[in-house]
């Protein structure tokens, strides 16, 4: 297949492309940097005022929507989350016209999302049947996504909407910085601990997208979590087990906001998320358990 990929030089995207080369697949990367094209590999630039990408790509088979400021990156600012929700809204209206001029058009749009779409909750079990109300910054980003991103339907695109939860890798995502304290014999309980984590290998991650593209039977929303979620203290318990180091020195909620500010959400609070979907379509996890999944990162 033909597929183009947005926000395919980030901590996924890189990843997800080597998959998709590997299983043969021809890919075509959107960027605003001039890049070298290599056998099945080519790069196109798009997002710049004369840019018209689609003379280049003319068709493709799928399109996978990660671009997008990273809510990993720096303190929430009101700037900061500006650039975060426009970001996304941004390149999923180009991407939209972009599948607009195809003369022929794509049988599938992936569009990344997030399980910040479900409000925070000790207690709730969340599947893709769950009833989203988002109730703060990251929920009303994802749920607005989300809405601009159905009218890839409107072209005839099966639309799929990946709500990754907490994507381990040992080069990018949230685990550097929540095994650095371990690393340092300063590790602990984050918040109360009683907060959930819903995580998943990022090996999973690429995987579940590619599974979504291949399997027609794969619409709407896709909860990207193991089918195995822990509350923080079991999660950083694991973590220090697999390190080899003491799980012992408590991090207040109120220093994490501190240093932190609103992304301090991001560890303090969380949802209990289970892929569902992914499950009932035959999906086969690689990373189920979290202590395996993390003996491979950590190794």
């Amino acid at each position: 297949m033909k597929i183009i990929v947005a926000g395919g030089t980030g901590f996924i995207g890189k990843k997800l492309i080597d998959l998709l080369l590997q299983n043969g697949h021809e890919v075509v990367v959107l960027t605003r940097r001039n890049r070298s094209s290599s056998n099945n590999l080519s790069y196109v630039e798009w997002l710049k005022e004369d840019a018209i990408p689609e003379k280049e790509i003319e068709t493709a088979d799928a399109v996978i929507n990660l671009a997008g400021v990273s809510i990993n990156d720096g303190r929430w600012t009101a700037k900061h989350q500006k650039q975060i929700y426009d970001s996304r809204m941004i390149a999923t209206d180009e991407l939209l016209r972009i599948i607009s001029e195809m003369p022929q058009k794509p049988s599938v749009f992936i569009n990344a999302s997030a399980i910040g779409i479900y409000p925070v909750s000790l207690t709730e079990v969340y599947t893709e049947d769950s009833i989203s109300t988002p109730d703060d910054f990251l929920g009303k980003t994802v749920h607005d996504w989300e809405e601009k991103a159905k009218q890839a339907s409107r072209y005839g695109a099966r639309t799929v909407f990946m709500r990754f939860g907490v994507v381990l890798g040992n080069d990018g995502g949230a685990l550097p910085l929540m095994t650095l304290p371990y690393k340092l014999f300063a590790g602990g309980t984050v918040g109360s601990g009683k907060q959930w984590v819903s995580w998943i290998h990022v090996t999973d991650v690429i995987r579940a997208i590619l599974f979504a593209i291949e399997h027609r039977s794969v619409e709407g929303p896709v909860n990207v979590t193991a089918p195995s979620p822990l509350r923080m203290k079991e999660f950083g318990k694991t973590i220090g087990t697999v390190l080899k180091r003491p799980h012992w020195f408590p991090t207040p909620a109120l220093a994490m906001k501190l240093a932190l500010g609103q992304k301090s959400k991001l560890v303090l609070e969380g949802q209990k998320v289970l892929p569902e979907v992914l499950l009932e379509n035959g999906f086969t996890f690689e990373f189920p358990e979290l202590e395996s999944a993390l003996r491979d990162l950590l190794r």
